[in-house]
């Protein structure tokens, strides 16, 4: 069944290359790419630079404010990822207004089928009140279900939408657990895990040749690692492995590359254990994925932070796997279904810098052992993890909506 689809989401890259909500390209443009009308309705934000239409994908952003005060979505509503702003609290009854009233319209004019709205609080929100009598489907991301965990108000408005949603995705088990335990139906839900850009991230002897030239790498053992700097990522961790490590790998260096509130922290962090940690700032995804390819060794340390938030499933990670580095990651979220201990990665218990450097040493010291596990990684992937199939399933998901 063709569908005309309504998407609202709160991030989506701001320009080409651009790592803020970098899933959610792929996921609207595959989905039009699957023959469905698709309008994507976001927030206004002073970096963008988009066409009217993309590769199929309409685009209809709003503005709620001056550009001053542009903080709603795109990973700039949070501080560290764990409690809105006061700005963001501020804007956000403009925004939200701003978000309906465009999204109704949109979805009148172009004769909408079917709402399919990303992150709960606040897409959930808009999606839920400008859709009607649409269907409307709801994804969830990671962030949203934490925010709706720990506000009670957040937490009533997430259930409301949840009541009001003909079908919830979340990309991991995890995610669809604590959003059952919210009020989405278990009948009504499914785990729908992020794609990769396979030909984007894959083994690449020449990128790796080249970013270790500019880099100054020279042979020595690199790990890298990329995300936003929240402590959710755990980066401190790897930090902490890193100087473990240094007696055994003296060459060894670790790059991360990502901005964000901790920046200042890490970096300081780095620069007392030696030189070996070098923060690269933000990147866009054609270059993080030739890192990934420089690399040694992948590290997607992840925790639960302090307040308990965690990811569901880092797209930086199925990323990583598809590049056919060997990846080392914390057993938390949505992490164990993606990875197969000793044989597609290695897990390791979150918050345990020990562990960490163990398994990124047992890594370096067997190359050809790693390199096994990075191909059957890829594999996987590939098998399992395709953008096509993942727009194939949101296809389904808007079917059963309309049931």
């Amino acid at each position: 069944m063709r569908h005309v689809v309504v998407m609202i989401a709160t991030s989506y890259p701001r320009f080409p290359g651009d790592g803020v909500g970098s899933f959610m390209e792929p996921i609207a443009k595959r989905v039009a790419a699957r023959g469905h009308d698709v309008h994507l309705v976001a927030p206004w934000h002073p970096r963008l630079r988009r066409q009217a239409v993309e590769d199929g994908v309409f685009f209809h952003f709003f503005r709620y404010a001056p550009a001053s005060l542009s903080v709603f979505g795109y990973a700039s509503g949070m501080r560290a990822d764990t409690e809105l702003r006061a700005v963001a609290w501020a804007v956000a009854p403009l925004a939200l207004a701003s978000g309906i009233w465009k999204a109704r319209r949109v979805a009148t004019k172009r004769r909408a089928t079917v709402v399919h709205a990303h992150w709960v609080i606040p897409g959930g929100v808009i999606g839920a009140a400008a859709s009607g009598r649409l269907p409307l489907v709801v994804s969830l991301h990671g962030s949203d279900v934490f925010v709706a965990e720990r506000h009670r108000a957040l937490g009533g408005a997430a259930r409301a939408v949840f009541a009001r949603a003909a079908w919830v995705t979340a990309c991991s088990d995890d995610l669809r657990a604590r959003a059952i335990a919210l009020g989405a139906a278990d009948a009504r839900s499914e785990t729908v895990p992020y794609g990769v850009d396979t030909i984007r991230f894959a083994p690449d002897p020449a990128a790796r040749r080249e970013v270790r030239e500019t880099l100054r790498l020279g042979d020595g053992p690199v790990v890298f690692a990329a995300g936003r700097l929240v402590h959710k990522k755990g980066f401190e961790f790897l930090i902490e492995a890193a100087t473990r490590l240094a007696a055994r790998f003296p060459s060894l260096q670790v790059l991360i590359a990502g901005d964000g509130d901790l920046g200042p922290a890490l970096a300081d962090r780095a620069g007392r254990g030696g030189h070996r940690v070098r923060l690269l700032g933000n990147q866009p995804q054609d270059r993080i994925a030739r890192l990934a390819a420089a690399a040694d060794v992948i590290a997607v340390p992840s925790v639960h932070d302090a307040a308990g938030n965690v990811d569901g499933l880092p797209n930086f990670a199925l990323e990583a796997l598809a590049s056919g580095t060997p990846v080392v990651a914390s057993a938390v979220g949505g992490l164990p279904q993606a990875i197969e201990d000793g044989l597609t990665g290695r897990l390791v218990p979150e918050r345990d810098a020990a562990a960490l450097a163990a398994a990124i040493g047992d890594l370096l010291r067997q190359p050809d052992a790693a390199a096994q596990m990075g191909r059957w990684a890829r594999q996987r992937i590939e098998r399992d993890f395709g953008w096509d199939r993942v727009a194939e399933r949101f296809e389904h998901a808007y079917d059963r909506a309309q049931s």
